[in-house]
């Protein structure tokens, strides 16, 4: 069960649209707003078509609560790109100013570590994993040198407090090494999105969600009935598990692993071409069908955005 998406906030929607299809050269996939909170964006990047595995998503919240790392969180995203590919992200991080640690090696993979803007943090890993990944052949990186989708991510806990359990009987993960306090799994699938770690502080301060911290990460199921036999496993194991809700572009189930992180199990299908034709994927604000009567009153509450695609209109701004 390899990483469908990484959910995360974000504090200004404009710049944290400029700094992930700008500087790291990602797709926006969907426009959309929060389906919990209608009067806030939720921004969807990722590769050409915004597949399972490549995704990243924001709540902009321009008035959150600057959030905390720390335990009980996913403390880091990892993004995938070609080994080859290493040197040119250290001159383009240099060329815009963005401080960086690294590179390190880490389980022989070389690791860039940077923050965006909100200061939640993230790492470039060039890695051979993604050998078959196709790139987005037209965005403003260069194809050779594109970001590939995410890596993995990195949960903190004060020591273990089960996951490592949990990850390998409940979600189908094997361990496959140790490196000082890190404990390294990995799906059977291969490709983006097929890493986990484990980091154990004890002793660390609990993490404090809110702005640049990630709120979820969410795990592929390739269909409808897969989820619901995942699900069940995991109410009959004693998780707690929500109901399915449908998302539109994914159905979800969510539920907290043992160290308190939440964990969500996506569907693959229908995919964000729902909704627009795959050339014209977020370029205009997409609601859904309970959300669209309102359309109006939520176009005026949404901060207008400049969309990085020629002849559109910024949501909020005359069209």
């Amino acid at each position: 069960m390899s990483i469908h998406h990484v959910t995360a906030i974000a504090g200004d929607p404009q710049r944290n649209l400029d700094f992930y299809t700008g500087l790291l050269g990602l797709r926006l996939v969907k426009l959309t707003v929060n389906f919990d909170d209608p009067g806030s964006y939720h921004l969807y990047f990722g590769d050409e078509t915004g597949r399972p595995g490549s995704i990243l998503t924001f709540f902009p919240w321009p008035d959150g609560q600057r959030g905390r790392q720390g335990t009980g969180q996913v403390g880091t995203v990892s993004l995938a790109i070609p080994p080859a590919s290493l040197g040119w992200w250290i001159e383009r991080l240099l060329q815009h100013g963005i401080k960086y640690d690294g590179p390190a090696r880490r389980f022989d993979e070389q690791v860039l570590a940077f923050a965006d803007p909100d200061g939640l943090l993230l790492e470039l890993v060039a890695t051979p994993r993604v050998a078959d990944v196709a790139p987005w052949a037209d965005g403003p990186v260069p194809a050779e040198h594109a970001v590939r989708g995410v890596h993995g991510a990195t949960v903190w806990e004060d020591g273990d407090r089960g996951t490592a359990d949990f990850l390998t009987r409940l979600m189908g993960f094997r361990q496959v090494g140790e490196e000082g306090n890190r404990l390294r799994f990995e799906s059977a699938a291969t490709g983006a999105g097929s890493v986990l770690d484990l980091r154990r502080v004890p002793g660390f301060w609990a993490g404090a969600g809110g702005v640049g911290t990630v709120h979820h990460v969410a795990f592929r199921a390739p269909s409808g009935e897969a989820q619901l036999e995942h699900r069940a496993r995991l109410e009959s194991a004693g998780v707690e598990v929500t109901p399915v809700v449908d998302r539109q572009y994914f159905r979800s189930v969510y539920f907290r692993e043992p160290g308190g992180v939440l964990f969500e199990i996506a569907t693959d299908p229908p995919g964000f071409t729902l909704d627009e034709p795959a050339a014209e994927l977020g370029t205009t604000l997409k609601l859904p069908p309970m959300y669209e009567p309102m359309r109006d009153r939520i176009e005026r509450t949404l901060p207008a955005l400049r969309l990085p695609h020629a002849r559109h209109a910024a949501v909020g701004e005359a069209s």
